[in-house]
């Protein structure tokens, strides 16, 4: 897209890959806690969207989708370091829940039902929900965890960077790859089916929410209710 002038017509490619922005700030919104505003992701990914048109080059041989993915996703990850949003009390919740999680598939030999695991828990099922929302974005699976945990590390790094090499190339490695597809397939139908929106089909929350029939919040617990099996399967293998 050019200007009459014969230059590139920054604001209607800013129009163009907007909902790029959004689609990026929602997926990344769902590994963060609940205090974290999907509206600031999403300016600050319009600032790095803006940044990556003033600085992509065709002649690298790069599309500008990749480009521009690499530079938005680096921005919101700058923006949230800036910040001290990560609660240590939200981490010891996503432990406690894993254990729960671990220690009743160890005693009943299949996969504990969600009020089961409140009752663990000892607490009631609408309280291990809440909790359940509340430390959203501190149980998504990443193959870093398989190698242990460092409580010292940097979540960020962990979790959000886009490293190159290290997450894919353990995706490669045959018996985690077949590891991790038998964890999925050991989950309850509707986990597996929430999985199989979110991360193969490319849905966001609502649109989960809608094809399932309930609200976004039920859907982020089920999500990271699931994540945390998955965390508690792959620890196990």
């Amino acid at each position: 897209m050019y200007t009459a002038k014969g230059q590139l017509d920054q604001e209607a490619l800013i129009r163009q890959y907007a909902p790029l922005v959004r689609r990026l700030a929602h997926h990344m919104a769902a590994k963060l806690p609940a205090n974290v505003e999907i509206d600031d992701l999403i300016q600050v990914g319009l600032i790095g969207l803006a940044e990556a048109l003033s600085r992509f080059q065709a002649s690298q041989g790069v599309q500008f989708e990749t480009f521009a993915t690499q530079r938005i996703r680096g921005a919101m990850i700058d923006e949230l370091r800036e910040g001290d949003w990560m609660s240590r009390g939200n981490r010891k919740s996503q432990r406690d829940i894993e254990a729960a999680i671990r220690k009743l598939e160890h005693e009943f030999g299949r996969t504990p039902r969600e009020g089961e695991i409140a009752d663990a828990l000892e607490m009631p099922l609408d309280e291990y929900q809440s909790l359940l929302y509340k430390v959203r974005g501190t149980q998504l699976v990443y193959l870093e965890d398989l190698s242990g945990s460092d409580e010292t590390d940097n979540f960020l790094d962990r979790h959000l960077a886009d490293g190159d090499a290290d997450p894919m190339s353990r995706l490669r490695d045959r018996r985690l790859r077949e590891s991790l597809v038998a964890a999925i397939e050991s989950l309850p139908e509707r986990e597996r089916l929430v999985m199989s929106l979110y991360y193969e089909q490319d849905m966001n929350l609502k649109e989960i929410a809608a094809v399932l029939g309930v609200t976004e919040s039920r859907v982020c617990q089920l999500h990271n209710q699931t994540v945390a099996r998955l965390r508690t399967k792959m620890r196990i293998h």
